[in-house]
């Protein structure tokens, strides 16, 4: 299933970079889901696995940087 996401979300995807997230595949049980991103420092759009992103902090929603 292939879901748009409105409004995208800030993400960051590990080893990449800060972007944002505009659409989730969910291909079932058996797999991890893909945050399709577009990366805010080189423009480039990755389909990242779900270990590999994090939603970037938001101090106004109690969200510090991740491990923090």
């Amino acid at each position: 299933m292939f879901t748009q996401l409105n409004p995208p979300l800030p993400v960051t995807v590990i080893d990449r970079g800060k972007g944002l997230a505009l659409a989730v595949i969910d291909y079932g049980p058996e797999h991890n889901l893909i945050w399709v991103t577009a990366l805010d420092e080189s423009g480039e759009i990755w389909c990242a696995p779900n270990p590999k992103v994090r939603m970037q902090e938001n101090w106004s929603m109690g969200r510090g940087k991740a491990g923090a």
